[in-house]
């Protein structure tokens, strides 16, 4: 080419606009290079189209360049730099470029306050925001739609959704973008009613939605009590001709998932004409968390064999499926994959494993990811605190939550569930009263039930029954049956039948229905020997209709899980199992292990107590692990219910005779007998 053919601004501005809109990087750089090499000086809107094509294209240090030798610059020259900034992530460099702009004495214009109300947003940046709108007022009045929706996005995600209202009314002429910026603002701050009231308001006049309103207004339907809004919204995207939309039907999926009517999730898919990864993903997760873990675990091989590539997202969820199925083997094969794809470092997904680890038994795996991740968050610390609550690492728990004040990660309201946890599985009562008054005082968390059922089981669980009850009573907020249940159960462990008795007929007052009541007070009858105020309580069950839960434990030995009830005989194997069973009894027996009838709960002789209880289903899983696995292997159990205190005493015996590990996951936590002794120390 001829230099002086070129030799025009007005053409090289149209080459590079052509550039822009073609993502055509190493022609842009070709131009460049020409006007350098003709010696053609561009002058400022020249410059800006450059700097612009630079950042269309991805190369933002070069558009910076061009910026940083400009001999003039003006308000589209700092536009674009603090908009190209704000866009790749730099937020700090777009608020310092834009009071740079502010001192150089450029007026800054509408687009100007929109980019630099995104980067405050970003930043959760609320000061900063506050001082942005005060300039929008004194140079652009914020009744401009522009800015406005802007003011309104930077409030809501600064949690100021009252300012977000204000600002919206104060808008001269309401469009369509406004309307869903105002909604999505309720929806992001949880005021999902206020959020469909918009929406209604909106229809009334008679301004038109579009998808984004639609997939906004189906964000406000995320819980059962907004099903039927949801379903006529639905109605109205399908009058409305947009069912083939995508993120619609996406959007669709994700609403009726998280309503719990995954009939209805399904059907929104199948009918899905295009899908992409976003939609099975959505399904994806909706079936791993309304309890259709097998049907995620389907719905990803599917996904796969239909050449979908997962994302972090993906990966996330049928981690959280393989972590309800408890299946070890296939959640470290779906590690292998996710290492191969590189998703192994994505926040999310290695939450998701050191979640799917604990759940499945290897807390060991959960701390090796753990201590491998580049970064972390809130969830992350979370997540390894109730692991090793969960596993009876109660001091490590609390050694890693204080790590995480020391990082400056600012706990929640679940981090702390976790640690009080902790503080409960290992009896640190004084500790956990600390650290529930930390979560008040310190870091202005109201507590949750849940919060004041872990310190009712922390007390109940050291034995201080009145003291808890006495917490009970000065809470401050009603107490449910869960609190009154958990000091129940406390007082079946430390045998205190005169609080029991008391704290059952709360515990029946509030929750007429509630079978654990009559169980446990039944189980308190008995183990006290009062047979006829046991019958009593039963029969009292029986006439409400009510049926215990049936002890149940289970073992997946080479991908087939095997169940057992108690004195199960339903097994093809079950003749080695109970020759194992019988042969185990004996050695534990020689070994010291003395049965401890207490736990039978029924009025027979003591032989028939003791066969009863070598009969228990997680002794029966145990014996058919040891004939059906390697020698090397650790043996896994998991259990519905609680296990019994004899239960936990004989697989000390049984672990330290066989020379292996077993881990038994209960109702409440995990157990690891290791060659005798178990994790928690016999404190359960």
């Amino acid at each position: 080419m001829q230099y002086g053919i070129w030799a025009d601004g007005n053409v090289y501005g149209s080459i590079l606009q052509e550039c822009v809109h073609n993502k055509a990087l190493e022609a842009g750089q070709g131009v460049h290079a020409h006007m350098i090499k003709a010696g053609f000086e561009p002058y400022t809107s020249l410059c800006n189209k450059l700097a612009n094509m630079y950042i269309k294209c991805g190369h933002l240090k070069d558009a910076c360049q061009v910026f940083d030798k400009m001999p003039e610059r003006d308000t589209v020259s700092f536009n674009g730099i603090i908009a190209g900034y704000v866009q790749n992530g730099y937020i700090d460099e777009a608020l310092e470029l834009f009071r740079e702009m502010h001192l150089s004495g450029l007026k800054p214009n509408d687009y100007t306050f929109s980019s630099v109300l995104s980067a405050c947003a970003s930043l959760d940046a609320l000061k900063q925001g506050e001082q942005v709108h005060s300039q929008t007022i004194k140079i652009v009045v914020d009744s401009n739609n522009f800015v406005g929706s802007a003011l309104l996005d930077m409030y809501a995600k600064c949690a100021r959704v009252v300012e977000s209202r204000k600002v919206f009314d104060k808008l001269d002429k309401v469009d369509v973008v406004s309307w869903n910026a105002m909604m999505a603002a309720y929806t992001l701050n949880g005021h999902d009613e206020d959020a469909l009231n918009i929406f209604c308001q909106m229809q009334r006049t008679g301004m038109k939605p579009d998808h984004f309103t639609f997939t906004i207004v189906l964000g406000a339907c995320l819980n059962p009590k907004a099903l039927e809004q949801g379903r006529q919204v639905h109605g109205l995207i399908a009058t409305a001709g947009l069912l083939s939309e995508i993120p619609l039907g996406n959007a669709l999926v994700t609403m009726y998932s998280r309503c719990g009517v995954m009939e209805d999730a399904h059907k929104v898919l199948s009918k899905m004409l295009r899908r992409n990864t976003v939609s099975w993903t959505a399904m994806i997760a909706g079936c791993a968390q309304n309890g259709y873990a097998e049907d995620a675990v389907k719905l990803f091989c599917q996904m796969q064999w239909e050449s979908f590539k997962a994302n972090e997202f993906t990966f996330a969820s049928v981690l959280m499926a393989y972590a309800s199925l408890a299946n070890l083997h296939q959640g470290r094969q779906i590690h292998t994959h996710i290492i191969k794809t590189g998703y192994e470092s994505e926040v999310s997904v290695a939450n998701a494993l050191v979640d799917m680890y604990s759940k499945c038994g290897s807390i060991r795996d959960s701390q090796q990811v753990f201590n491998k991740m580049p970064k972390r968050d809130v969830v992350s610390w979370t997540v390894i605190v109730v692991a090793c609550a969960q596993h009876g690492h109660g001091k490590e728990a609390l050694e890693l939550f204080r790590k995480m004040q020391h990082t400056g990660i600012r706990p929640d309201d679940v981090t702390f569930l976790g640690v009080l946890s902790a503080c409960s599985h290992v009896g640190l009562v004084e500790e956990g009263r600390h650290l529930f008054d930390l979560m008040i005082q310190n870091y202005g968390i109201k507590p949750r039930m849940e919060h004041y059922a872990c310190m009712v089981d922390l007390l109940g669980r050291s034995g201080q029954l009145y003291r808890a009850e006495d917490f009970i009573t000065k809470m401050g907020i009603e107490s449910d049956a869960s609190i009154w249940e958990t000091l129940l159960a406390a007082c079946r462990t430390h045998g205190n039948m005169e609080l029991g008795k008391r704290v059952a007929e709360r515990l029946l007052q509030l929750e007429p229905h509630r079978d654990a009541a009559y169980v446990l007070l039944s189980n308190i009858y008995a183990a006290a020997g009062m047979w006829d105020a046991k019958a009593k309580v039963r029969k009292m069950s029986a006439n409400r209709g009510l049926k215990k839960e049936p002890g149940c434990s289970w073992i997946q030995v080479k991908s087939k899980v095997h169940e057992f009830i108690v004195a199960d005989r339903s097994h093809p194997q079950r003749e080695e199992i109970y020759e194992k069973l019988e042969e185990l009894t004996g050695q534990i027996k020689d070994a010291g292990y003395v049965p401890n009838t207490s736990f039978v709960l029924h009025d027979v002789d003591q032989e028939q107590k003791e066969i009863k209880l070598s009969h228990h289903s997680e002794k029966l899983a145990i014996a058919f692990g040891l004939i059906s696995t390697p020698i090397e292997e650790t043996i896994q159990v998991f259990k519905n219910l609680r296990i019994c205190g004899d239960c936990h005493n004989a697989i000390k015996y049984i672990s330290k005779i066989v020379g292996r590990e077993i881990i038994v996951r209960d109702v409440k936590r995990f157990h690891h007998f290791k060659y005798g002794p178990c994790s928690c120390g016999d404190y359960w």
